[in-house]
């Protein structure tokens, strides 16, 4: 029997019709050159470095250094990454391989490929576009209050290591000194926040500068599309991987780093049982490869029609994996040590406190236990045994110091970053270094999945809208102004709360609903069958 024709652009796929895999490759080719989107005409990377560079950098950011160990921290440390490597291999990878192998073979971006696979789909494309948009929006907020602090680590002592005085009463200023320096200078000098959303305020005019420069960077960077965009990519990529293995030694030669890496591994296997845990799992297995941005499906858009990859999804969700686990460990060894100076300081000055209550005759406990002469002698269990007997009996003044309790505090979202790591690096010697060099990983965190994001909203319009395929620079110009105007809504001071709704609720359930339809478009619309 004659094979019948290939459909034509409009005719697209209906449900139950069988085509071949090949045919839906040649499908791809021949609609993308007809529209004058593939073919000699399409960009392409100068390198299969380029191109790996570009993946790995949208797919790793932000969220392998705060929300993967945060995650990891609460979710019952080694029982967590196990449960998220099975996630991983049984749903990110084959989604991810989807993604790759649909951008590589029909060379468009996300609204040309699902077009393509029926014109039926094309909101999937359209709803890719809005949720790359919407994260865009606050992503950049992020980089712009690492600028923020990059800026503020240029000068010693760092502005968050003391707390400041109040001129008036000539004292350390009340609010600093009942929570920390760190947390203090985040909400009242960083973002000067209201009490609630309801409250907006004025705008924060040295946070509106920073977005501005960041939305800048942005611009400047993909306005030749990914030939720029590309060569960026050789350091934002490479340069966090640098910073982060030097945290990791400098970390590991500090007190408290072996407690910090016990309390990431260590295994709950109970969690396993928790319906919770699961979906945190599978969202952060989502959020750390890009599914459903589309930016997976624009980037291997510009690949050779040959390109294998199969290897690319395993060798980028492998790197991504790894990144995250080497993130996790500078970020628990950092907190270890933090929270080990935090418990010792807490029993010295528990140990004068009883000191002093013994000068008057008021406790006697503590003589059997502590070396008076030395009380730095004192290790953390001695005194946490101390205070399991007698602690009830000496009144409120003296405190429990637990090392795991310190190590809880701090490690969820921008308050892992912006105070409990701001606040270790303070400890370090030579802080302002330090703080530099971790505030430009996080910048070069941001701007590389930035690119990934905006490739996601620019190449679908671009391929599928001529006219704006024929003014890139004015389109990437007028996304980059309309992101700040709309940015503007953050750097007001009570942008931080929706930065935390638009976190929350603008990318979590819209992806799981694109990706859904993205398997469906693929496993019935096409069929999983005749793959």
């Amino acid at each position: 029997m004659e094979k019948p024709p290939l459909p034509s652009d409009e005719d697209g796929i209906g449900v139950g019709e069988s085509r071949s895999v090949t045919e839906l490759l040649d499908l791809g080719v021949q609609g993308t050159s007809r529209e004058g989107a593939a073919g000699d005409d399409r960009p392409a990377w100068d390198s299969k470095l380029q191109y790996v560079l570009a993946q790995v950098g949208f797919s790793v950011g932000l969220g392998n250094v705060w929300r993967f160990p945060y995650l990891c921290h609460q979710n019952g440390g080694g029982a967590f990454m196990v449960l998220y490597v099975l996630l991983l291999l049984l749903v990110g990878v084959p989604l991810f391989f989807m993604e790759l192998a649909a951008g590589q073979c029909i060379r468009q971006g996300s609204i040309g490929v699902w077009k393509h696979i029926s014109p039926k789909l094309v909101g999937v494309g359209f709803s890719s576009c809005m949720v790359c948009f919407f994260v865009a929006l606050y992503y950049n907020v992020i980089i712009a209050w690492s600028l923020f602090y990059m800026g503020n680590s240029f000068q010693s002592p760092l502005p968050w290591e003391q707390c400041p005085i109040n001129i008036t009463s000539n004292t350390t200023v009340k609010e600093c000194s009942d929570s920390s320096p760190t947390s203090y200078f985040w909400f009242r000098k960083a973002l000067d926040i209201t009490d609630s959303i309801a409250e907006s305020g004025e705008f924060n005019l040295i946070m509106t500068g920073c977005l501005l420069a960041a939305w800048t960077i942005v611009c400047l960077a993909m306005i030749k599309g990914i030939k720029s965009s590309a060569k960026v990519m050789y350091f934002s990529s490479v340069f966090p991987y640098v910073v982060l293995f030097i945290f990791l030694i400098r970390g590991l030669m500090l007190d408290g780093a072996k407690e910090g890496i016990a309390y990431m591994f260590y295994p709950k296997i109970e969690i396993w049982g928790e319906v919770q845990v699961w979906r945190q799992a599978a969202t952060q297995v989502f959020f750390a490869l890009g599914l459903g941005y589309g930016s997976v499906i624009a980037y291997s858009s510009y690949n050779p029609y040959h390109n294998n990859c199969h290897r690319d999804a395993l060798m980028v969700s492998c790197i991504n994996f790894m990144t995250s686990v080497l993130a996790s460990l500078v970020v628990f060894v950092v907190l270890g040590f933090r929270a080990k100076n935090i418990a010792l300081n807490c029993v010295t000055q528990n140990l004068g406190r009883l000191t002093d209550m013994a000068m008057h005759g008021s406790s006697q406990h503590w003589w059997p236990w502590f070396n008076v002469s030395d009380p730095t002698s004192v290790t953390i269990p001695e005194y946490r045994e101390w205070f399991h007997h007698y602690g009830s009996q000496v009144g409120p003044n003296i405190t429990d110091c637990n090392l795991d309790e310190e190590m809880s505090k701090g490690v969820e979202g921008t308050g892992l970053a912006f105070i409990a790591f701001t606040e270790a690096m303070a400890l370090f010697p030579a802080s302002p270094l330090w703080s530099t060099l971790f505030f430009l990983m996080l910048l070069n965190l941001g701007m590389s999945t930035m690119f990934g994001t905006m490739q996601g909203i620019l190449t679908p319009l671009m391929d599928n809208f001529s006219l704006l395929g024929r003014h890139k620079t004015a389109l990437t110009v007028c996304s980059c102004a309309l992101g700040f105007v709309i940015g503007l809504l953050f750097t007001q001071r009570s942008g931080n709360y929706f930065v935390t709704m638009f976190d929350d609720y603008s990318a979590t359930l819209p992806l799981i609903i694109v990706v859904v339809f993205e398997t469906f478009a693929v496993a019935w619309v096409y069929g999983a069958d005749r793959t």
